[in-house]
């Protein structure tokens, strides 16, 4: 469906996308991470075609970019660019469905993004998290194959959110193939079939939430001390990827849970509230980004 073969993209001395090879699938709900300058929009950008490769290639269902979007087989929502002004969300909605080849009833726009109701609201009186719906209504106007969001939730609030990820889910059980962005964890760990974690325009890693969390190889261990004592002893504690000391409260990422606890009683202390559990997609996404960096030094 998507295929980027050896895709670069540089801005001056700036690499944004390096040497990028990766497909995607009919059906799958994809999460492309990385952080701030990784290359996540650069990405989007190329395969839409509103930037081109220095090198490689991108193809979307066997032809260009540009062609598939043409063909109605793309729907796009990017963060950057407005929306127009001086005219209802009914009007705008209406266009797009106008201008798509495999359209579906404007009615069935509006209801689908949740905006029935501000159908008639000019859209540039409309709050953040309004215009995120609407945008969501201008990619999801035709019967697209390929639905690509850019940082779609922000600014909408969390029940909006959940009615949101709702929608997707129902266009990804429909065959449709969905890649988002976002700096929302949490959703990519809830929503994505996949994850995607880009680091300097580089694949770090690709699988389900749970083999991205595998590869970091940390646990987490959390517990509290019935009393104080040295720090230092805590922070010498074998295995520590990382550690918080607040107050009593310690927890620790460690890449043997096993070693580390041992330890701690080895210290003559007796943890209470002690809780083992492996990390949050957060959590291994900041260790596989982290140690990615340590190497580049």
């Amino acid at each position: 469906m998507v295929a980027f073969d050896q895709v670069s993209k540089a801005y001056g001395s700036v690499r944004a996308v390096d040497a990028l090879t990766l497909d995607l699938r009919p059906g799958e709900t994809v999460a492309l991470l990385g952080p701030n300058g990784a290359g996540k929009s650069t990405t989007l950008d190329l395969l839409l075609g509103l930037k081109n490769p220095d090198s490689g290639t991108v193809r979307l269902f066997g032809t260009s970019p540009r062609e598939a979007i043409v063909a109605g087989r793309v729907g796009a929502m990017l963060q950057s660019g407005g929306l127009m002004g001086e005219v209802t969300v009914a009007e705008l909605v209406r266009l797009a469905c106008d201008l798509h080849p495999k359209a579906h009833r404007p009615s069935e726009v509006l209801s689908r993004a949740g905006i029935t109701q501000i159908a008639g609201r000019k859209v540039d009186k409309l709050s953040g998290g309004q215009a995120q719906r609407v945008r969501f209504a201008l990619a999801t106007a035709g019967d697209s194959d390929l639905v690509v969001l850019d940082e779609p939730t922000t600014g909408m609030d969390v029940t909006t959110r959940q009615g949101f990820w709702a929608t997707m889910r129902e266009q990804a059980d429909q065959g449709r193939t969905v890649l988002f962005a976002t700096h929302y964890l949490e959703e990519a760990d809830a929503v994505a079939d996949r994850v995607l974690v880009l680091h300097r325009g580089r694949l770090l890693a690709d699988g389900t939430a749970a083999e991205i969390k595998a590869r970091a190889g940390a646990r987490r261990i959390s517990f509290d001390l019935e009393r104080t004592i040295d720090e230092a002893a805590l922070r010498a504690l074998p295995c520590l990827t990382g550690i918080d000391i607040s107050g009593r409260t310690v927890r620790i990422q460690s890449a043997d849970a096993d070693a580390t606890v041992h330890a701690v009683y080895g210290l003559g202390v007796f943890p209470r509230n002690l809780e083992v559990a492996g990390l949050g997609l957060e959590q291994a996404f900041v260790a596989i980004t982290t140690a990615e960096e340590a190497k580049s030094k």
